[in-house]
């Protein structure tokens, strides 16, 4: 009996799902912005990747799977790392210390 090749992937994706919650949920708030700076690193990667795929495509037709999926990820990366940006820049501020008003 041999597995579906699909079924195997998505049985590992599901997997991931759920190592990724409890990774995700079981760190500190002191390692949280460390974090996130490996974070936004991981998604500039993914972003030169994005632009690859956007390119690989026929030139003569823009419209093609490679370029509308390639595209998208530029977006959602972007999207990840201007936000982990303000995650982080906002977790900073929160150990700064604040001035005494006289």
């Amino acid at each position: 009996m041999e597995i579906d090749p699909f079924i195997f992937r998505l049985s590992i994706f599901i997997l991931s799902i759920f190592i990724g919650y409890y990774v995700v949920w079981s760190v500190t708030p002191s390692l949280h912005t460390p974090l996130m700076s490996v974070t936004n690193a991981i998604s500039s990667v993914i972003i030169v990747g994005a632009i690859i795929a956007s390119l690989a495509g026929n030139t003569g037709n823009i419209f093609n799977t490679a370029s509308i999926f390639g595209y998208l990820a530029i977006i959602l990366a972007a999207v990840n790392i201007f936000g982990g940006f303000l995650v982080t820049q906002r977790m900073l501020a929160m150990y700064k210390k604040k001035k005494k008003s006289k």
